[in-house]
């Protein structure tokens, strides 16, 4: 009975752990936008222009390229891995990831077509905090990429879980369909957006699946 006790009590201090991490977690800056459109999970939303950091890793699965990448990429803005140096960048939400086409890495401010092929890579976008410009960011390392996004319309739904690839797949195909159903039409390939830190419990996870669409 003790020890059923204290296996309660561990528990409820992992949970208010997992908790307290999640509302710190929370705090952290994201992109505005403006919505255009709400349906249940589903919404427009316009997004002004995004300064960011880039990495791609070509070939690998997207669970063995966001470890690289994220890696690299939180190098960079804590300052690990700078050819000047300088102050830590704050972390923002989300991180972004797509599938590319090497041979298209030079469009980088423009929508890259997925490519499954074995010429295939993935791309992870951190964005950058609204106080920096390209201009005033710190020189990144060769491997990194910074970079404006032009401004864009994204169709999004939202869920919960650890986002693995068969809900991305699921996901991405409900939101065809509904972008299918609103007579909107796709002017990219799909990305995604996971928003938390990996302590977060799946249940309070923010994961996004989005894809672009034209402006009439």
């Amino acid at each position: 009975m003790r020890a059923a006790k204290w296996i309660a009590a561990g528990v409820g201090i992992v949970a208010m752990g997992a908790v307290a991490g999640y509302a710190q977690y929370r705090d952290i800056e994201e992109p505005a936008y403006t919505i255009v459109k709400t349906d249940e999970s589903f919404e427009l939303r316009d997004y002004p222009a995004l300064v960011v950091a880039e990495v791609t890793s070509p070939g690998d699965s997207r669970r063995q390229s966001s470890n690289r990448s994220f890696r690299r990429l939180a190098a960079y803005i804590f300052g690990q891995d700078r050819p000047a140096g300088g102050d830590k960048i704050a972390m923002t939400a989300p991180v972004m990831m797509d599938r590319v086409d090497q041979n298209e890495k030079i469009a980088m401010t423009a929508p890259v077509l997925q490519e499954q092929d074995g010429d295939g890579a993935w791309r992870m976008r951190f964005v950058m905090p609204t106080k920096y410009s390209l201009e005033t960011l710190p020189e990144a390392p060769s491997d990194i990429t910074l970079t404006e996004m032009p401004a864009r319309r994204l169709a999004a739904v939202r869920f919960s879980g650890w986002g693995g690839d068969p809900d991305l797949v699921k996901m991405e195909r409900a939101l065809r369909e509904w972008i299918a159903a609103e007579g909107l039409t796709p002017a990219s390939e799909v990305e995604y957006a996971f928003y938390d830190a990996p302590m977060v419990p799946g249940p309070l996870r923010r994961n996004e699946v989005l894809i672009e669409v034209a402006v009439d």
